[in-house]
């Protein structure tokens, strides 16, 4: 669900998709090619929140800010499942993993990546390619080029999933038994570990 508030309107362009149980409040601008999951809450109330081409929010994200505050989101920025945004600049091509905490004023470089589960605390900085984990995290070593190819490639999945969405999405009633032509999804992307070893 899209909501105008306070005389701002969300802008979305056409190619990006929003789910129907994500919430986009108020001054939001997201660019091309961007997915949004449900239970997202992507709130510009108080201040605005700039999500550039290429990027995804994931399920149950939630990014905010405190008054005058502007959020950016930087191009192909990848956004994991339940991560928090608060008042915080993610870098080009940067992923915040599942379940991390990105505090008030913190600014990630270029081609970062932020660990499950950490949180980053306010005002902190990140210089480009590093690698975030723990809590409070810290960088622990340099993103590799291995990496940030890995993560490139997780990335481009969702830049071509609001695509998909449009063409084959819909609301359906369930069927009652599986049928027979039910086909398996073949395993386009592995994980990390998968991937490195």
């Amino acid at each position: 669900m899209v909501y105008a508030f306070n005389n701002y309107i969300p802008v979305v362009h056409p190619s990006s998709f929003i789910h129907p149980q994500a919430a986009v409040t108020g001054h939001v601008i997201i660019g091309k090619n961007c997915y949004v999951g449900p239970g997202a809450a992507i709130r510009g109330d108080w201040g605005k929140i700039i999500i550039e081409d290429g990027c995804n929010v994931q399920e149950n994200c939630t990014i905010h800010m405190f008054p005058g505050v502007t959020v950016t989101l930087h191009e192909g920025a990848h956004i994991g499942h339940g991560a928090i945004i608060h008042g915080a600049i993610i870098g080009k091509n940067s992923m915040v993993g599942m379940n991390a905490v990105i505090m008030d004023n913190v600014q990630l470089g270029d081609e970062c990546i932020v660990g499950a589960l950490s949180f980053i605390k306010a005002d902190s900085i990140f210089e480009k390619r590093s690698l975030i984990v723990g809590n409070p995290a810290k960088k622990i070593k340099d993103v590799t080029d291995e990496m940030i190819a890995w993560k490139t490639k997780g990335t481009a999945l969702y830049q071509q999933l609001p695509a998909d969405m449009h063409q084959t999405f819909y609301a359906c009633e369930p069927l009652t038994t599986i049928p027979a032509d039910t086909k398996e999804q073949s395993a386009i992307f592995k994980t990390w570990n998968e991937t490195k070893s």
